[in-house]
């Protein structure tokens, strides 16, 4: 039981941070709805983030893709860790690159083009 509660605990925790942004960053909710801006200040060529986006776009595809380069079905456990491996990267880079563009967003608000 206790167990049980501290399991509880630790993800009511983690689910309160992600909302309200740990350590003074960015909430989940700024970083997704920054997700459209980034993308188009990026294919724009406004916000030096092309090739970032672009790979966060393919490990994207990679992951809903039906085809994988290291099938489940073959490998059990071996064939679960690359996509274990991508999700994990994808979502690193997801909360670094959205914290980048926020930070690039608010600096460029603050530049006086004269």
């Amino acid at each position: 039981m206790a167990k049980t509660l501290k399991r509880a605990s630790a993800f009511n925790a983690l689910g309160r941070a992600l909302l309200r942004g740990s350590r003074g960053g960015p909430s989940l909710g700024k970083r997704v709805a920054a997700l459209p801006r980034m993308i188009k200040a990026s294919a724009k060529g406004d916000y030096d983030g092309g090739w970032r986006v672009a790979a966060m776009a393919a490990a994207t595809a990679y992951v809903v893709s039906p085809f994988d380069f290291i099938p489940e079905a073959a490998l059990l456990v071996v064939g679960l860790a690359d996509d274990a491996v991508m999700v994990a990267w994808l979502a690193g880079a997801m909360l670094a690159e959205t914290e980048r563009f926020l930070e690039w967003e608010k600096e460029r608000d603050r530049v006086v083009v004269v």
